[in-house]
């Protein structure tokens, strides 16, 4: 029987489905119907899958929402994605309580110990506030009013997901409903993606507001197997979680294999892994020196993927294709079309770089929540480009340059931001580092590198410069340099570059 954990809570998938199913009756109950959107502002626990689950029982859309957003961050997404209902953590709902649209009723979740004790919340923190018209009820007791839902044989539309963006407020990546030779091959596309199989054993290493680790996590939850949920990464409770549960899949983002390898030897050592069938990471590019440590470590079940929000999963890579091939995010998924354009919309050759077109035959068509018009902006031909930058080899291996957005022309001259990174990341004394163009006056952009040093290490401008010219192009040293004491992020792992980028393009009084 299938169970999922959270610190000293389990449940088990029966009860799970059981109380998705409770929870379907109340939405229709609610007046929620097929089309309509159901927003969860919640860490991960037990309610997010069965809110989710629920949603998807009557054909509605379960909306993640960052809790690292602020309340006018949050209360943009209650409203563009029309949300009926919100289902929130209890000690969240005074920052949102302002931003609930008119007649939106609200439920509460209590916060369980674990989360209180992993942000350090206090007791009061945690209390619900005194009911009134702002919220209906709590989750538990509102499910127990109602019968299971019967479920039919239609698919669920899947998550609405908001993504990022660099510019501007997020966009909700809104699915039709798939059909069910989409779900069959969408269901194919993950079990190759993500290893999936009967009863696996996995962690949830992040946070299910995400794309990537939404969707695993939904998956893992069908399998039957063992799903623990970590209320917050940490290196070694994951090592410990791994050895005494038996773990057998992860899906992992490189920020957390950085942070494993920053624990001491003898303590890595101390654990026993041996249970670990298949890693898969994705969602930001994962350093070279990096990646081979973690296959020397934990062996060649270190995979990859490459896909994006909108596109879905495009292409698959093993640990033995990436250690003959290096650098490689593997070949095609089946299903997927792929092209390179350049700027004139013309395919380029094998092995130059264009801009990356996909077509995923797995996944059911989507538009971006309330403005179809933006799905057009990135579309030729009926394919979708994610705003990467890439080639493939003549094996059919694809790699991938960059971001468009993050490309910097200097002087006419194109230069791809993470080349410089995957150099930096080999400096001694580095932590990390992020790289992106500035206004210019002579050349209209110039490379500006922000350094965040280890701890304890004094890095400088000029080591860094020489370690850099050692390597690459002279063009391709950046001519500012910055060094901070931790950079932002965000919780899937990706550096906040908009953050870094803004204030000079501010100041500049232009946007490129």
């Amino acid at each position: 029987m299938g169970r999922v954990v959270s610190g000293k809570r389990e449940i088990s998938t029966d009860q799970l489905n059981e109380n998705a199913a409770r929870g379907a009756q109340g939405l229709k109950a609610q007046g929620i119907r097929e089309g309509d959107s159901v927003a969860l502002f919640m860490r991960n626990d037990f309610a997010f899958f069965e809110v989710s689950l629920a949603a998807g029982m009557v054909g509605a859309y379960p909306v993640p929402v960052n809790w690292h957003f602020n309340r006018e961050e949050a209360g943009y997404i209650f409203r563009d994605s029309c949300a009926k209902l919100i289902v929130a953590h209890g000690d969240l709902f005074a920052l949102i309580e302002a931003e609930v649209p008119p007649g939106v009723p609200v439920l509460l979740v209590e916060t369980p110990d674990e989360i209180r004790e992993a942000y350090s919340l206090l007791p009061d923190q945690c209390e619900l506030p005194p009911k009134s018209n702002r919220w209906l009820d709590t989750w538990e007791a509102w499910l127990s009013q109602f019968e299971p839902l019967e479920a039919d044989d239609s698919q669920a539309p899947g998550s609405m997901i908001y993504t990022s963006g660099t510019t501007g407020h997020p966009k909700g990546v809104r699915r039709n409903r798939p059909t069910q030779q989409e779900a069959a091959r969408a269901l194919a596309l993950n079990k190759i993606m993500y290893g999936l199989e009967d009863h696996l054993t996995t962690v949830m290493c992040g946070p299910m507001y995400h794309s990537a680790p939404n969707n695993f996590g939904a998956r893992c939850v069908r399998t039957g197997g063992t799903v623990v949920l970590l209320p917050r990464f940490d290196a070694e409770t994951l090592l410990q979680v791994i050895e005494r549960e038996r773990v057998t899949h992860l899906f992992m983002v490189p920020v957390m294999f950085i942070r494993l390898l920053k624990l001491p030897i003898a303590q890595r050592q101390s654990y026993d892994l041996s249970s670990l069938k298949f890693v898969v990471h994705a969602a930001a590019p994962c350093p070279p020196h990096v990646k081979q440590q973690m296959i020397d470590w934990w062996g060649p079940i270190i995979h990859e993927y490459y896909g994006a929000t909108e596109t879905g999963g495009i292409s698959f890579c093993t640990s033995e294709e990436w250690l003959s091939h290096p650098g490689t995010v593997g070949k095609i998924l089946p299903g997927v079309d792929i092209r390179f354009l350049d700027e004139q919309g013309e395919d380029v050759a094998p092995g130059d770089v264009g801009e990356i077109y996909t077509r995923n035959h797995g996944l059911a068509d989507f538009v971006y929540q309330g403005d179809p018009e933006k799905r057009r902006n990135i579309e030729v031909d009926g394919m979708i480009s994610a705003g990467d930058m890439g080639y493939w080899d003549e094996e059919g291996y694809l790699y991938i340059s960059d971001r468009r957005k993050d490309m910097v022309i200097s002087g006419g001259v194109n230069i791809y931001p993470a080349e410089i990174e995957a150099e930096l990341q080999r400096l001694p004394g580095l932590q990390d580092c992020a790289v992106f163009g500035i206004p210019d006056a002579e050349y209209g952009e110039s490379l500006c590198a922000v350094i965040e040093p280890e701890k304890g290490v004094l890095l400088d401008e000029d080591t860094v410069r020489q370690f850099l010219r050692a390597h690459l192009a002279g063009y391709k040293v950046p001519k500012h340099i910055e060094f901070k004491d931790k950079l932002p992020r965000e919780d899937s792992g990706k550096i906040f570059k908009r953050k870094l980028r803004e204030p000079y393009w501010r100041e500049s009084g232009r946007k490129i």
